[in-house]
């Protein structure tokens, strides 16, 4: 059984691994350079080690391509490509569209088409469907499947393996396959009614946490306000053993998932005429968060950022990886910036961004810790500059929120 994979990001890569150990996988990706260094045996994602990757290929069952001739004569198609944000923060289903496009210009025979992006409730009926038939040339009746993706870059304890995984088919013919492709890799599958109940429950999943997360900020905020830890408060509020899960404070919300999946939901239900009051309203908190740091930042150093050397530390969205998607650290310094700061940041995890390159851990005026990865030491941030901000609440010594 030959398996077609749209995205080789973190969605698809990971799938495509998981996957390659039962079928013959198709990687397709129209990154040129992702698809060169993922045939050369070289992972670009945490959670996918390169060696895994070279004995899939070594097996024959694993061969990346940007050519869409090579899905000719699949057997089964999984959509794993991003669905971003436009400039509006408004949904965005071009990467969508392109990979429907892709499938019904070359797909040959009728297959099952799973969706694994994230979207709203009727994506899967009402967009991916009909986008597919517009453009297969041989009208095929192809079977049409919902299976979200639940991947936590760089998580250990998780994966699509002790994951459970939602499903739901247009058809039962399609729910039935979608079940007999994903039980090969995954130890529990849950099907749902339908396509929209499986849309609606990925996009509640993270809209939950961003709700919360945006409670703890605002949270934090009071409790400088009163002069109290806020970190002290939650650790209390904690010892509760039921009714209460903690969430912590930051600069704001990074990755793909939070800062993203809310505001479809948000979406979806304006379009229907259903309130989206708090998903909105957190989505405001957290995105303010970061003009909150730069302000506590700004009027603790005399209130005047103009040339000051402000060293960001830690630019991933989270802890231990390289991943910059979304990330708090972003608007931070485009504040700073905004404000006459001389920003630079330091994160040897990323290396690289935006055409610059980690800076030392030493020699500013003040420092901004966003992201803590394991391998910084807190000791070595304090001496980085005399003043410290900590975003994270895990820097000792360090002025927090």
């Amino acid at each position: 059984m030959k398996i077609g994979i749209i995205g080789q990001g973190y969605v698809g890569l990971t799938i495509s691994v998981f996957a390659g150990q039962y079928f013959q996988v198709i990687g397709y990706d129209r990154n040129i350079k992702i698809v060169e260094q993922l045939n050369r045996g070289i992972s670009h994602i945490e959670g996918v080690r390169s060696d895994a990757l070279k004995d899939l290929i070594k097996a024959g069952r694993f061969h990346a391509t940007d050519s869409t001739s090579e899905l000719s004569d699949i057997d089964l198609v999984v959509i794993a490509v991003p669905t971003p944000l436009t400039e509006n923060r408004q949904p965005d289903l071009s990467f969508i569209e392109a990979a429907c496009k892709t499938i019904g210009e070359n797909v040959t025979k009728p297959v099952l088409v799973i969706n694994e992006s994230t979207s709203f409730p009727g994506t899967l009926r009402n967009f991916i469907k009909p986008v597919i038939e517009k453009y297969s040339t041989s009208k095929l009746e192809h079977l049409y499947a919902i299976s979200p993706e639940r991947v936590d870059p760089g998580r250990g304890d998780f994966n699509q393996k002790n994951t459970p995984r939602l499903y739901a088919g247009l058809t039962p013919e399609a729910s039935k396959k979608t079940r007999d492709f994903y039980s090969m890799f995954c130890d529990e599958l849950v099907e749902v009614s339908s396509p929209e109940v499986a849309e609606a429950a990925k996009l509640f999943e993270n809209t939950f946490r961003q709700v919360n997360i945006a409670l703890v900020n605002e949270f934090a905020q009071i409790a400088h306000s009163l002069g109290i830890s806020v970190y002290e408060a939650l650790d209390a509020a904690n010892t509760k053993p039921y009714g209460f899960m903690k969430f912590s404070p930051s600069a704001g919300v990074g990755g793909h998932c939070i800062p993203i999946d809310p505001t479809y939901l948000a979406a979806v239900a304006e379009e229907h005429g259903a309130p989206a009051t708090f998903i909105r309203r957190a989505n405001e908190v957290n995105l303010e968060m970061s003009k909150y740091v730069v302000d506590r930042v700004q009027s603790d150093n005399g209130g005047n950022l103009q040339g000051r050397s402000v060293l960001v530390v830690g630019v991933a969205y989270k802890p231990n990886v390289a991943d910059v998607r979304e990330t708090a650290a972003e608007l931070v310094m485009k504040h700073l910036r905004d404000r006459g700061a001389v920003v630079s940041w330091h994160d040897e995890v990323v290396g690289s961004w935006h055409g610059e390159i980690s800076a030392p851990l030493s020699g500013a005026d003040i420092a901004v810790v966003i992201t803590k990865h394991d391998c910084v030491n807190e000791w070595d941030i304090l001496a980085s500059a005399p003043y410290v901000f900590d975003t994270t609440g895990k820097v000792a010594g360090a002025i927090g929120l």
